[in-house]
This record gives structure tokens, sequence and C-alpha cells, in this order.
């Protein structure tokens, strides 16, 4: 069977990180005087970055001002660095997408990011205007990763009814508990972001992969 819609993630899954995302972070927090510990982070890949800031705002009884302010410095940050980095998209990505809409398959894209930084990086990599029938970010739903709502959403959006019909397609522990959460027919991992083969397994889970190109090829049935 082919999916009817496949989901990807961005940052790690697409397009490269080649740690820019922990790395501005790292520097947000380190500036707003926000406490954490690398594994706490590592743990959150794939989350709503501001969800994440908000829990550790929380949890040190800090004002809620000081994740605001985190978050401005981490997007500003990060968006210069975007910029400045060449070839982000991963290669083969472009060929993919063209490959599953030329089998009819619909495509989505979800990210932890806001829509400001996820536009900026659709300016920046060389995959035709229409490419995805949905993009969902974190600020469209009520609770991002591991909730299946960005899932759910895209659904909606694509006009896709079963979830058993759905691949979703992420290089984080949270992508592929999300797609389980919304009960997806595939829940691929791809080992080219975030997470090591040990961690995305420890997830629920029906294919680990290298990377975007052998995540389409196991979604056309040809891996």
């Amino acid at each position: 069977m082919t999916p009817s819609l496949v989901i990807f993630d961005l940052a790690g899954t697409t397009i490269r990180d080649r740690g820019e995302v922990v790395g501005c972070f790292t520097v947000a927090l380190h500036e707003c005087g926000i406490m954490f510990t690398p594994d706490e982070l590592d743990h959150w890949r794939g989350a709503s970055k501001r969800d994440v800031l908000h829990r550790l705002v929380a949890r040190q009884n800090l004002p809620t001002t000081v994740a605001a302010r985190a978050y401005d410095a981490f997007s500003l940050t990060l968006k210069a660095r975007f910029r400045a980095t060449p070839d982000i998209a991963f290669p083969g990505s472009a060929k993919t997408f063209e490959r599953l809409k030329a089998a009819g398959v619909r495509l989505a894209l979800n990210s932890g990011f806001e829509r400001d930084i996820v536009d900026l990086v659709l300016d920046s990599v060389p995959w035709p205007p229409g490419t995805f029938n949905a993009i969902v970010c974190a600020e469209d739903v009520m609770y991002g990763r591991p909730a299946p709502d960005m899932i759910l959403r895209s659904m909606e959006l694509t006009g896709i009814k079963k979830a058993k019909d759905v691949a979703v397609v992420g290089d984080t522990r949270l992508d592929l508990e999300a797609g389980a959460k919304a009960g997806v027919g595939w829940q691929i991992g791809v080992l080219s972001g975030a997470h090591d083969r040990a961690t995305l397994e420890s997830a629920p889970h029906t294919h680990i992969v290298a990377d975007v190109v052998a995540a389409g090829s196991v979604c056309l049935g040809t891996y």
C-alpha cells in the first residue's frame, strides 16, 4: 500500500540541522538565565520551542516574560544562522517530493518552529511553490508534539479521513510518538537529524531509515 498523505518534519528530516537549532536555543537560554541540562534539550527535540521554554520557566518559577524574551532571542539568532547556511535542503528531498506527488500522494509539512521561521526556510530551499498541500506549524494547534494535533490538522487540511492512510517521517522520538498517538499507518524515523538509531527504536515505529530519500522509497514500496 501507498499512503494517501505523507507528513514530513522540517529540521533534521528535510533540511540539514548542523547544530543550528540546539546551538541557538542554548545561547538564548544562557542569555535569559534559564537553567537546563543537555539531556533535557535532547529529550524535547521536535517539540514546540515555545512549549519547551514555558516548561523550563515554570519549573524554575521565573516570570513568563522570560520565556517570551528567550524565544525572541532564539528566533532572531536561528534566522540569521539559516540565512547564512548554504545548501540547507537535503539532497534528494525535492526529487522525493516529486516522486510522491506523481504517485498521487498528498504532502504536508509539520514543524515545531513557528511560521515566520518556516517561511524563511521555504524561501531558501529549491522546492517548488505548492510542494506541500498543507503546512502546519507549532502555533497552529493547541498542543505540540508528542500530542498528535499537528498530524490531525494536516489530515483535516488535506481531506484525509483515516489515520491508517497517513505516513509520518521525522528525525526525533517525539515525531514518532505523535504518529503513534494519531494512529498513523507508517511511523518512519530518519537517521539524518537529532536522534540516533537507539533513541528512535525506543519509540513506536514501523521503519528506521537513513534519510528522506529512503523514507520516500518506503512510502512508495520500493525500499
